[in-house]
């Protein structure tokens, strides 16, 4: 891969990792809620499932799911499903104590089939494959390289959001701050599955 599309690369992968997502928006909202170790199980399943899909894609199955509109709104209308009772179960949270015996938590299992309800995952594993591998005469070399460099974007961007949200869980455990937070979490966790919905359409 020559400098122009390392360039190319990177910029894509700050930009898609590190702005707000579900996925962003989950790790920090965790974290906040039930610290940042019970929180690592999530912060580790995003890059995972993402590496599986970004596997899945370069092998044939993405160009399926963008081909067949009834697969693409299957994939969405799960995944959104799923966010808006996420937030649910988040707005619910008014106190530490009680996201510690609630069901506010999201297990790796789920994180990682999270990563195959997102639409938006999808669409940039495919958007890299059509980019950086697909007709390439070294695809299967590309791969292996664009791979690591991915997971590792994910994981950190995660990472990130997770610390940013157990910094703020001292201040948060007090008064009404934290069920403040969580239903501005939970705002933000509907307002991206009301983009997902509009970006498919």
């Amino acid at each position: 891969m020559n400098p122009t599309e390392w360039t190319a690369l990177l910029v894509l992968a700050t930009v898609s990792s590190f702005t707000p997502g579900p996925n962003t928006a989950l790790s920090t909202a965790l974290a906040a809620n039930r610290g940042l170790l019970r929180s690592l199980h999530f912060v580790c399943a995003v890059p995972v499932g993402w590496g599986l899909l970004f596997c899945l894609c370069t092998a044939g199955v993405g160009a399926l799911v963008a081909a067949v509109p009834e697969l693409k709104w299957a994939i969405t209308l799960c995944g959104t499903t799923y966010l808006l009772w996420l937030a649910q179960q988040l707005s619910r949270s008014r106190s530490l104590s009680q996201a510690d015996t609630s069901r506010l938590d999201v297990s790796f299992l789920q994180g990682v089939m999270l990563q195959f309800m997102n639409i938006k995952a999808w669409m940039l594993a495919l958007s890299i494959t059509g980019g950086w591998i697909s007709g390439q005469p070294d695809a299967a070399s590309r791969t292996a390289l664009l791979l690591p460099v991915m997971v590792g974007f994910g994981f950190f961007s995660n990472l990130t959001y997770a610390l940013i949200g157990s910094l703020l869980r001292h201040w948060l455990s007090q008064g009404q701050r934290l069920l403040i937070f969580n239903r501005c979490m939970a705002v933000t966790l509907v307002w991206t599955a009301g983009w997902i919905v509009w970006s498919t359409v």
